[in-house]
């Protein structure tokens, strides 16, 4: 059982590198498998199409994003959940198989829209969102929020092409810009 979690997840990791570095259109099961060094017959008995293979990385992303909501929704609402949020959200990222089903989404969006799980990821980034601002606030501390948690993917999309910054410099700047809109959006609370 242990050895077909291993595969399943391998595909995964294969595909998901394919998707980004060709984009989703142009890679086909049969460049998955020769890059696995299986055949597709072998390839097939876990995934049976690309969409399956995205559902289940957005399955993956999607558990962890409603762990972090159901967790956050237990505690009481104050300025320290919502730093806390963030940086839960950020340590995700620090997942290279997390952020990298991130930025599938921000590159392959056709293919997202084209998978039911599309508007599950949107509805479990809304949630996100959701604990970090109040249904009352001003709309420019609910955009803070969403700014927020925005910063941590500009780290990751942006900027990596520069051999400047570690992917580490990246992450912690994009943190530290985040828990300053936080910050911002709870001064203004205040007013």
């Amino acid at each position: 059982m242990r050895e077909q979690s291993d595969t399943r997840r391998r595909i995964q990791e294969v595909a998901l590198e394919l998707f980004t570095e060709q984009g989703y259109e142009a890679t086909s099961l049969r460049e998955i498998a020769e890059r696995l060094g299986v055949t597709k017959a072998a390839l097939y008995y876990h995934f049976k199409t690309k969409e399956e293979i995205v559902g289940s990385l957005i399955d993956d992303r999607l558990a962890l994003l409603r762990e972090l909501v159901d967790w956050a929704q237990a505690q009481p609402r104050t300025p320290e959940l919502r730093r806390e949020v963030v940086r839960r959200y950020a340590a995700q990222l620090e997942n290279v198989r997390h952020s990298n089903v991130m930025r599938f989404a921000e590159r392959n969006r056709t293919a997202l829209r084209e998978n039911s799980r599309g508007e599950a990821l949107k509805a479990a980034m809304t949630s996100v969102l959701n604990v970090l601002v109040e249904p009352d606030d001003p709309l420019p501390v609910k955009i803070q929020g969403a700014l927020s948690i925005m910063s941590m993917h500009v780290g990751l999309f942006l900027f990596n092409d520069d051999d400047k910054y570690t992917e580490d410099e990246r992450s912690a700047a994009a943190l530290e810009v985040a828990l300053s809109m936080l910050e911002t959006a709870d001064a203004a609370r205040r007013r």
